[in-house]
């Protein structure tokens, strides 16, 4: 088949989760079909011809368009007079528009696929040009309900009053939004049944299939010689990501204190790229490194004690959690972190809920390394279903189906 991807950034290098799904699925698909990708270019990648030449290596044709950047005046003035969610303008600009457009007047794709709800207003422009397209939009989270548990978190601390009223309103705006584009696709695709679930009740007609994150699950199992940068925990994410932010700081403020308290040795490394303000604060703090942007996170994870996941809001799955299985880590993780993988307490993973019951985890793993181990191994062998090999062949049925249909 001849496939059109459109991307929210450039999926190489695979650095966050977003890149790494889009990444695998372009590698999965380029085993037998044609893909061809439209995708932005943030000002900061790299994007040198070596560098991304094992993207460009399984993609037939790369467009690329620079991201737009928004003022905070054009973000307010958007807030003020726009029915729309902020997630809609984030990556809407006419030169992506008339890209699109001419990719679709000079090829027939047989599909097209939209990675994220950032991209869905462009859904509308492949409806119109491409009428015979098996329309796929993969929605990488259940935003509505995403912002949903962001108001929840946010209006229960008065210092964030503020983030809770700007919630308040993107509730509505992507409720609307979110059903529009899960009705005007062909067919939708979750990375969980928790999320499938939340997007069935908000567009009842819609046909929403999960097909879960990938990764080279394989890639991991074979890192175990090279560097690995020492610490006790680790975490990792886009450390601009409000989820992320949320997880390290609630783990700073609660749980932090009482692991040093009782193991004052014990280190932290909180690795991922443009960490925000509101997390300045925590470099200084005694045994905590914050790492900014890495190269690879891959030696971190090789050098960790422990994983930690210490969400209290989110949505889909999180590949993170994917990928420190693959390495073989053990994790510690709250139910929301772990949400949409069908773990089980004490075998891929260890659950805790409240800050005592992660602290307790956490000393009670680092002075267990049998069980720490044995969760290691029992994680690795979980993450074998989420490898691409595994996962690609379910987007090729939903790509069957539709043709099955046109057929008849």
């Amino acid at each position: 088949m001849r496939i059109l991807i459109l991307t929210p950034q450039l999926p190489y290098p695979p650095h966050q989760g977003t890149s790494l799904r889009n990444y695998h699925i372009i590698r999965g698909l380029a085993q037998n079909h044609e893909v061809t990708l439209l995708s932005f270019v943030e000002p900061e990648q790299d994007t040198d011809a070596e560098t991304l030449r094992p993207l460009t290596s399984l993609c037939h044709h790369i467009e690329r368009v620079a991201a737009p950047q928004r003022t905070n005046f054009t973000r307010l003035r958007q807030l003020l007079f726009s029915r729309l969610p902020d997630m809609a303008h984030r990556l809407y600009t006419p030169m992506f528009d008339i890209r699109l457009r001419q990719l679709l007047q000079q090829n027939q794709f047989d599909v097209v696929q939209v990675e994220g709800i950032e991209l869905a207003r462009y859904l509308t422009v492949i409806k119109k040009h491409s009428p015979d397209s098996r329309l796929i939009f993969d929605n990488h989270n259940a935003e509505t309900e995403l912002q949903r548990r962001n108001l929840e978190t946010d209006r229960a601390n008065p210092k964030r009053w503020l983030a809770a009223f700007y919630s308040r309103i993107q509730v509505g705006r992507l409720a609307r939004f979110e059903r529009w584009a899960l009705e005007t696709a062909d067919a939708t695709t979750a990375v969980s049944d928790t999320d499938r679930d939340h997007l069935q009740k908000l567009a009842p007609n819609a046909t929403i299939t999960t097909i879960p994150n990938c990764i080279d699950a394989t890639a991991y199992a074979d890192d175990e010689d090279k560097e690995a940068i020492p610490f006790d925990l680790m975490f990792s994410g886009k450390m601009d990501y409000r989820p992320n932010i949320d997880a390290v700081l609630w783990f700073a403020e609660a749980v932090w204190p009482r692991i040093k308290a009782k193991r004052p040795q014990t280190t932290w490394a909180i690795v991922g790229q443009k960490p925000h303000d509101r997390l300045t604060h925590l470099g200084e703090m005694e045994g905590v490194t914050l790492t900014g942007w890495v190269e690879s996170i891959r030696p971190y994870l090789r050098g960790a004690s422990l994983f930690i996941m210490p969400f209290r809001i989110g949505s889909g799955t999180r590949l993170k959690l994917i990928e420190a299985m693959a390495a073989g880590k053990a994790i510690v993780s709250t139910p929301v972190g772990a949400e949409g993988f069908p773990v089980t307490h004490e075998q891929e993973v260890w659950l805790a809920e409240t800050e005592e019951e992660m602290a307790t985890a956490v000393l009670t793993l680092l002075d267990d390394p049998l069980t720490k181990t044995r969760l290691g191994q029992q994680a690795r062998q979980f993450a074998q279903q989420y490898d691409w090999r595994v996962v690609i062949p379910a987007f090729e049925k939903l790509y069957d189906e539709g043709r099955r249909t046109n057929d008849r």
